[in-house]
This record gives structure tokens, C-alpha cells and sequence, in this order.
């Protein structure tokens, strides 16, 4: 057993708010005698962006805030201390490490640009030598196994999957020890109120697809529900492109997009469901759904900023426009499609929208109305609960044919509400004013 240090390790959680198969906080505890964390909510992540949205809207604070507060209880489990603050971390954690005397800090490896602009800040606040140890840790296959060059990750999914699932294998989970008692210090930082981040409190809207809390429990439990207590896994292929309801798909994408489920996590719980259960195409399906995931992740990855600008990936070379009035049509749910009309007022009162209806409104917006795709994408990222940056700007890109479609589809939104809303029950939910 490897000789733990006398000084103290900082664990600095970003997208990765779970104590379960988390690398960074397994290595701070394995590496030093005494082991602290913390949490920014950065005030830039709440303020208006580029295109007039606010970065992250109410929905995704309240989530993100219940998560944190889950964070903190069960690290206090593991006898560790999560300070919270409203801050930016480059403002912040030089002070923190000279409090504590603290020179390595562990956290998840981010690459995307306000990340990585973000690190450098930090780096250069510091006087002393810090050691950064970043791991990949947001994966279902980890990029260390992939590849050591990133340019040669395909740019079709197809070819993707099918080398991953022949030669790559899924890391096992990793679980974290206690530390003893002594560990834990006096914690006097509060995490932020909704009306701090600038927030009225909400009830969540009664019709919603999506009622669960943030944290990393919540998303156990939901994880246990949908495989062994309801077995609804063994329909997820059948049910997937539905749009009423909590069951029609697995929910998991808002925990996995802020860290407090990991897909290995998802990957092992299906194994183990299999191996009681038995496996079929819809077992399947969710792991095939976890490696579009990380395809995105690695597209990322390979083509850097390039998955933000205007021509995409493919650089391509489109006239789009930006009529506000089209633009407001589209957002407030009144277009001459009563099916993207259902599905943005859905998003708007929820914070929610099924992967079918994302697939439609984003199809609708860049070649129906020809509005630039990235004000799409940024709205998105405001709106939805479940937004990841990667997947985000992965599935827009696609849709808008400057990304990885080798088809460059455009979806027909009437006969797509023919084939998924028949029976309007979807429309009606969301069309139809009501009194009460």
C-alpha cells in the first residue's frame, strides 16, 4: 500500500457531483492523509450569453442546487467536507490552497473552450507550484483505451460503435473509502438559494415528463426503478421515440449530464440486469444510446472549437439568418407546426423535451426557417435540464447538416406527428389552454 501524504488533496467537483465511480475522489483519498472539496457556482454560468438566453435558466439551477446539497451529504458520509461557493474558481482557489496548504488539487478533465480558458485563469493566480491531476472520468469508454491520437476517431458513428464494441473494453467502477472523522472541518459556506442565482422558486409543472430531483441518490433510485423494480428496460427500444410521460425513456440524461451518475455506472447495473434477467434488443439499446454519448464526447474532442462555430465540423459554408421574429415564434411555441409548437411550450414550462420532439424543433428551425443553428443550440443549452455540451452541440451540428449526418436529413414535422402523436394526446397536453 502506497505511503499517503501529510499534506492535504483538494477535490474540485465540475461535472462530475458524485462520490460513486468518481477517479478524482478516489485518488485524493487514496493519495493524502486528509482530503477537502469544493464547488463553485460560477456567477458567468447564470448570466446572459451571446445570442440573449441566460447560460443556465431555472431549471437546471434548481437541479444543479439539489444536486450539490446531495453531494455534500454524502461526502459528509465519507467524513469530507464540500465547501460551496457563489464564485468564480479563478477568484477562489488560490485562496483555499494557501488556508489548507494544499498543492494538488484533483479534478475531471474538461476540454471545451470556457473550460479550458477557465484553467488557465486558474494557473495563473497561483504564486507556488499546484499539480492539476485531471482524469477523463465522463465516459463509458475511456479515451486512455481508445486512442492516443483523437484524429482518427471516425467521423461516422457506425464505424465508431462497431470498432468500440469489438476491441474496447468498459472500465470496472471504482468506490470510495471513508476517511476517519478527523477529517471533516468546520464548514461555514452555504450553498446558494435559487433567488441568489437570480431565480423566483418554482413548482414544477404538473404535466412534465421529468419530476425528479437532482443528486446522485435520485439517480440510483430511478436507475433501480426502471430496471429492477418495473423492468421498463426490457421496453426501451419499443418506447424510446415516445413523448408523454415519466416511463417512455430511461430519464438518465440530466444526472449523467452533470456527473451525478456515471455511464458506468448505467453500462454495469445493465450487465447485472441481463445476467438475472436475460438480454434483448432493448437492454442493448441503452448501452447503444450511451456510446452515441460518448461519440459526441470524442467528436469534441477531435475537432475542438470547432463544433461552435457557424459551419460546423464540416465548415460548411450555408446562408442563415436571424429573424427575431422567427426566432420568438419558434421559442414561445406559436410557428405554423403545431407539433414544434407542443414541443417548445414543453420546454419552456419544463425544462424538459423528448429526444423525438428535439430531433423535429432543431430540424424545423435550421431547414425549415433556415435560422442559424448555433441560437438554437444555445437556447437549449439555457432551457433543458439534461444540457451537455458536448451532446448539445453534437446533435445540433448533425441536425443542421454541418456535423456527422452522412445523410443530411430534413424532417417532415406532419408526418412525424402523424407517426409519433396520432392521437394528438401529446399536442393536446401542451396546445390546449385550460382554466384551472
Amino acid at each position: 500500500m502506497q505511503q499517503k501524504q501529510e499534506n492535504t488533496g483538494l477535490v474540485w467537483f465540475r461535472n462530475n457531483l458524485r462520490v460513486n465511480d468518481n477517479v478524482s475522489l478516489k485518488k485524493a483519498i487514496e493519495n493524502h492523509k486528509r482530503v477537502i472539496a469544493v464547488f463553485y457556482f460560477n456567477p458567468k454560468h447564470f448570466k446572459k450569453e451571446i445570442f440573449g438566453f441566460k447560460k443556465t435558466e431555472k431549471f437546471r439551477a434548481q437541479f444543479l442546487i439539489e444536486t450539490v446539497k446531495n453531494l455534500q451529504k454524502n461526502l459528509q458520509k465519507l467524513n469530507i467536507t464540500l465547501l460551496t461557493f457563489y464564485d468564480a474558481p479563478q477568484n477562489h482557489l488560490n485562496k483555499i490552497c494557501k488556508e489548507f496548504n494544499i498543492d494538488t488539487i484533483y479534478s475531471q478533465k474538461e476540454w471545451t473552450k470556457e473550460e479550458v480558458e477557465t484553467n488557465k485563469l486558474i494557473q495563473q493566480s497561483f504564486s507556488n507550484k499546484i499539480y492539476f491531476i485531471e482524469d477523463y472520468d465522463q465516459f463509458l469508454y475511456n479515451p486512455e483505451t481508445v486512442s492516443n491520437d483523437f484524429n482518427n476517431i471516425p467521423n461516422v458513428f457506425t464505424a465508431f460503435r462497431k470498432k468500440l464494441e469489438k476491441s474496447v473494453k468498459v472500465k470496472s467502477e471504482t468506490t470510495p473509502t471513508p476517511l476517519p472523522k478527523e477529517n471533516l472541518i468546520e464548514n461555514q459556506t452555504s450553498i446558494p438559494h435559487l433567488k441568489d442565482l437570480g431565480f423566483h422558486n418554482f413548482e414544477i409543472h404538473p404535466k412534465s415528463a421529468f419530476k425528479f430531483s437532482g443528486g446522485e441518490d435520485a439517480a440510483l433510485n430511478r436507475l433501480n426503478n426502471y430496471f429492477f423494480e418495473t423492468k421498463k428496460v426490457n421496453f426501451y427500444k419499443k418506447t424510446r421515440n415516445g413523448l408523454v410521460g415519466t416511463d417512455y425513456s430511461t430519464k438518465f440524461s440530466p444526472w449523467l449530464a452533470n456527473g451525478s451518475l456515471s455511464a458506468k455506472t448505467i453500462y454495469w447495473k445493465i450487465k447485472e440486469f441481463e445476467a438475472e434477467f436475460g438480454a434483448n434488443q432493448s437492454t442493448y439499446w441503452v448501452v447503444f444510446e450511451l456510446i452515441w454519448r460518448d461519440y459526441f464526447k470524442y467528436i469534441s474532442l477531435k475537432y475542438d472549437n470547432r463544433i461552435f462555430k457557424i459551419g460546423g465540423i464540416l465548415e460548411k459554408n450555408y446562408t442563415w439568418n436571424s429573424d427575431e421574429n422567427l426566432i420568438e415564434n419558434w421559442i414561445n411555441g406559436t410557428t405554423k407546426d403545431d407539433f414544434v409548437n407542443a414541443n417548445m411550450i414543453e420546454l419552456k414550462e419544463t425544462g424538459w423535451m423528448s429526444n423525438r420532439g428535439r430531433q423535429n424543433v432543431a430540424s424545423y428551425l435550421t431547414k425549415e426557417l433556415l435560422i442559424d443553428w448555433r441560437i438554437g443550440a444555445a437556447y437549449f443549452e439555457s432551457l433543458l435540464i439534461d444540457y451537455d455540451v458536448h451532446s448539445n452541440y453534437g446533435n445540433w451540428m448533425y441536425v443542421a447538416g454541418v456535423g456527422n449526418d452522412p445523410r443530411d436529413r430534413k424532417f417532415n414535422t406532419q408526418l412525424q406527428a402523424k407517426r409519433y402523436d396520432a392521437n394528438y394526446k401529446f399536442r393536446k397536453i401542451w396546445l390546449e389552454k385550460t382554466l384551472f
